[in-house]
């Protein structure tokens, strides 16, 4: 059935649940490059972070339909990560390396409302006026 929406969230959600209902450590991959991922630059390998996202590594964790997020602390300095959903890599048990991978989806073209073969001239509106009506 076309139409529907990925499945990756909820499988991050799950796989997530999965390795802490089994004493395990959560990470997730995220690639680095990708639009909106925000993460600290110095923990980047070969275009890839991973980051350890157990309850007691991050606060505020959430594993939402668009995007993770999470604060945590790097280097004793809380620090704010956002990772669109498209950026997952995998998310995996750090203690036997079980879990799931996930392709990096396509990255979203910005949207386009000038024709390539048109330049069009932005007129601003035009400022309100009174009219004394007798």
């Amino acid at each position: 059935m076309s139409g529907m929406s990925s499945n990756k969230p909820y499988m991050i959600r799950a796989v997530h649940e999965w390795i802490l209902d089994n004493d395990c450590t959560p990470y997730i991959v995220f690639m680095a490059d990708y639009p909106g991922v925000q993460v600290p630059q110095d923990f980047i390998r070969d275009g890839q972070i991973t980051l350890n996202i157990a309850p007691s590594a991050v606060r505020d964790l959430t594993l939402g339909l668009d995007a993770v997020h999470f604060n945590a602390r790097f280097n004793g300095m809380p620090t704010d990560i956002y990772g669109p959903i498209g950026a997952v890599v995998a998310i995996f048990a750090k203690e036997n390396g079980q879990g799931m991978g996930f392709e990096v989806d396509p990255i979203p073209e910005p949207p386009s409302d000038l024709d390539n073969d048109k330049v069009r001239t932005l007129v601003p509106p035009k400022r309100p006026t009174l009219k004394v009506v007798k």
